[in-house]
């Protein structure tokens, strides 16, 4: 790589002026413009290099002594990163919940980061701030629905928040949850508040022992970092078992009740709306019930679930979530949004009070400052493509998305009861599901088998399942994740299934027909095939 050169004036030009037009960065910049799938394809190969091999790319911990040229950096990045980056636009990745973007971020996101807003404080964003506050004010409405005075008057009073946006679904739950500790452990006679005070004063003025929170096992991972973080302790999360998926709201009621009778206190119930793994949805209605019976803020954590509130047809399966105090909803997933935009939205507006800080530099009292009632300081201005992609979709726009997702959903989980030698484990109730392969002759031993010799026949097709999803994954055509469920078939333990999240609209009928055939055509040439077929042979002997 040649040398730049080391001098203001240089250095000046990286700032102002463009690279040439038949510079590198010019063509990358042409390419993705005029086709990012094509793009994609063409620069991120499919190649069986290991991590390990990649981390001998990225070794160098010292910084670099000289300037280098812009295009010959961005030639660097595309043999370094790209050609070894996951192509989520790609139709047949579909096992996780990132896919295809709209285009037209492409130019936004130049725009946003030319603009480098910081949405903190009004005197780094301006304009930037109204705008997220009607963001939220949008989604809000999607959930609880209240009258036009009512946004009226909330929607930029500096004294209240409809919401707070952030980086993700953790750092909205973590957020929601925090207003919930400081509204629960809040000031009282001789007594400052759990923010002032912190929680071993908040715990002996209040007389408990811990405090807790509860949700069921498919919960996400963030929760046990929100109670970390908070204070609560790792072991306040109650987490119960869901061998149907979904949290049963009598079992959330016996629990919270035994666990206060114990001399705590339960924070909160947190209902999910759409699972991580199996994209379930708690019943929320009598969850909220429940949270009420027992005294308890209630929050639903719906980042992947809550786009389904555009669909006419399909947001009665979030039923009772405008009853809950708190809702995460992340727009990087089903909105189609780049990565980090995430929101908390809050049921009362005042809620938001209960964690307002200020500072005499900025996040002055009165001021509107977004920073005030935000976890996180400086963040940019993704608002701004929450914002574009509202108006550029609509309401009725995304309801197509988010109907045609889950049709496709259901499509696919037809092809796998058709195929002999494939069982649905969950079927959709959004756009997700669970599978795994197993022989036909091997689900007939299943059925008949009992205690141990069915627990080692599905430890046979647990390796099976590895097996397959390990070498589609290497062969690069496709890709789809796996993980570990308790299932209401086999209830002697949890199982490994094939998880398949149906988000991206590029992704056709005939692409899941040829990923089912493709994990076929692997399966049927494993060994572990071999070895569980003689497995049921014996067992039916």
């Amino acid at each position: 790589m040649g040398e730049a050169q080391v001098s203001l004036k240089h250095l000046f030009r990286v700032f102002t002026k463009p690279e040439h037009k038949d510079s590198k960065l010019a063509q990358i910049e042409q390419h993705l413009s005029d086709n990012i799938l094509d793009f994609l394809s063409q620069h991120v190969v499919t190649k069986k290099t290991s991590l390990e091999e990649i981390e001998q790319d990225f070794s160098d911990s010292r910084v670099p002594e000289s300037p280098e040229f812009v295009s010959s950096h961005a030639e660097s990045l595309l043999n370094k990163l790209v050609a070894h980056s996951v192509n989520t636009y790609s139709p047949t990745f579909i096992g996780h919940m990132t896919s295809a973007l709209p285009y037209f971020h492409l130019p936004l996101a130049k725009l946003l980061v030319g603009l480098n807003q910081n949405l903190v404080k009004i005197e780094t964003s301006k304009a930037f701030t109204p705008l997220e506050r009607q963001v939220l004010g949008m989604m809000h409405n999607l959930i609880y629905d209240r009258s036009e005075d009512y946004y009226d008057e909330y929607l930029h009073s500096a004294r209240h928040a409809l919401g707070a946006f952030c980086s993700g679904g953790t750092v909205a739950n973590i957020t929601a949850l925090w207003v919930a500790r400081n509204k629960v452990l809040g000031p009282k006679d001789g007594f400052s508040g759990v923010a002032k005070a912190g929680l071993a004063s908040a715990y002996r003025a209040y007389d408990i022992n811990n405090m807790g929170v509860m949700c069921s096992k498919r919960g996400h991972y963030s929760l046990s970092k929100a109670v970390d973080a908070l204070g609560l302790g790792r072991e306040q999360l109650i987490s119960l078992p869901c061998p149907e998926q979904t949290l049963r709201p009598e079992e959330a009621l016996a629990a919270g009740k035994h666990y206060q009778e114990e001399g705590n206190k339960l924070l909160a119930i947190v209902g999910i709306g759409g699972t991580t793994e199996t994209g379930h949805v708690d019943p929320l209605d009598e969850l909220a019930d429940v949270a009420q019976e027992l005294g308890c803020w209630f929050h639903v954590d719906a980042a992947w679930g809550g786009a389904t509130l555009f669909s006419n047809q399909y947001r009665h399966r979030l039923k009772g979530i405008d009853r809950a105090d708190s809702v995460t909803i992340d727009a990087h997933k089903q909105m189609y949004v780049p990565m980090g935009a995430g929101m908390a939205l809050f049921k009362n507006p005042e809620d938001a009070n209960a964690v307002r800080h200020h500072a005499q530099y900025i996040l002055r009292e009165g001021s509107k400052d977004l920073g005030a009632t935000t976890l996180e300081g400086s963040r940019n201005g993704m608002a701004m493509m929450v914002y574009a992609s509202l108006h550029i979709f609509g309401r009725r726009g995304y309801e197509l998305l988010i109907d045609q997702s889950i049709e496709k959903a259901k499509a696919f989980a037809d092809m796998i009861e058709r195929h002999p030698d494939f069982e649905l484990v969950t079927s959709p109730t959004l756009s997700l599901l669970t599978y795994r392969v197993c022989p036909a002759s091997v689900q007939t031993a299943l059925k008949n088998a009992e205690g141990t010799a069915r627990h080692k026949l599905n430890q046979k097709v647990d390796r099976l399942v590895v097996n397959v999803q390990k070498q589609q994954r290497e062969a690069g055509k496709s890709f789809v994740s796996r993980t570990r469920l308790e299932a209401p078939d086999y209830p002697d333990g949890s199982i490994t299934v094939f998880r398949v999240v149906l988000a991206n609209p590029l992704t056709t009928h005939k692409d899941l027909a040829a990923i089912l055939a493709e994990q076929h055509l692997i399966a049927t040439g494993t060994k572990v095939w071999r070895a569980l077929t003689l497995s049921e042979r014996s067992l039916t002997v």
